[in-house]
């Protein structure tokens, strides 16, 4: 009798197929190491908006600038009394779509597309580069990024899953800034701040890093509840995200092309848990 041939597959690639039942047409995720991407899954290489995951690559090159000397995270910009620390971290007071600020800086933690703007036009005026073009040679091309900037610094960049997760890789070991800064960026900065997590309601704090989301001990929250405080990243509307988690040393990335809404809020924590564990064997 013919034996039946069995194809084995791999933990995190078993895990990385739970985004088969999501409802995007176009989806990829993968999990990966600072060494070596351990599992892909999906549309690999189609190009899709990276939403608000955009935010940590424009907050990248605002890090590499402050260490180049081209400007400092401290110096004033946005709404009198803020500063580039400001609003890398949602601490500016500036509203989600507006330039007219809701409270002064430091008070609340309020997530503002706009400040990225306004933090596009500073680096822009800073390192003397139109802000575009600073993005790329910064970051883009150092990463051999096929990802392009499609549109505003607060959600344009459109790009693969191998793009964003290498942007994970570096998050995980960084190579374009200082140990340090990363540690920096990847720390609570103005402690205390309570806010509105989108999707996820109100967080007291809600702490945020310098460009990047932190886990910390929010509850609600889109990432994995067995992973580490420390974990790290950042999600779009757009339905996409990246964390890491700097203790198991390992980051995942999805990509999809359906908005996040009910369907997310249950779907990405099981599976970042599940990837997480997935990653560990």
């Amino acid at each position: 009798m013919r034996r039946r041939s069995t194809r084995l597959v791999s933990p995190p690639v078993e895990a990385l197929r739970q985004i088969e039942s999501w409802p995007a047409e176009h989806a990829a995720a993968g999990v990966s190491t600072a060494d070596a991407i351990l599992a892909a899954h999906g549309d690999v290489d189609h190009r899709l908006g990276w939403g608000s995951v955009t935010k940590p690559v424009v907050a990248y090159a605002t890090l590499i600038a402050a260490e180049e000397g081209a400007l400092d995270l401290d110096e004033p910009a946005g709404p009198e009394g803020s500063t580039v620390r400001h609003l890398l971290a949602h601490a500016s007071g500036l509203a989600w779509d507006s330039p007219a600020p809701l409270g002064k800086p430091g008070e609340r933690r309020i997530y503002s597309n706009t400040g990225y703007l306004i933090l596009a036009e500073h680096l822009a005026a800073r390192t003397e580069m139109p802000f575009p073009d600073y993005l790329r040679e910064a970051v883009v091309e150092p990463l051999g990024l096929g990802a392009t900037l499609e549109g505003d610094a607060a959600g344009g960049i459109v790009g693969s899953l191998g793009d964003m997760l290498a942007f994970g890789r570096e998050a995980l070991a960084p190579a374009l800034i200082a140990p340090e800064t990363l540690a920096e960026a990847t720390s609570v900065q103005f402690p205390g701040l309570d806010g509105v997590l989108p999707g996820f309601g109100r967080q007291t704090p809600n702490d945020w890093g310098l460009g990047f989301e932190l886990r910390d001990a929010k509850r609600p929250h889109w990432t994995a509840p067995t992973g580490s405080p420390k974990t790290f990243g950042h999600f779009g509307r757009s339905g996409t995200f990246l964390w890491v988690d700097p203790d198991a040393r390992v980051g995942c990335v999805y990509l999809g092309d359906a908005d996040f809404g009910p369907w997310a809020i249950d779907a990405w924590p099981a599976f970042n848990a599940a990837v997480l564990e997935a990653a560990a064997r």
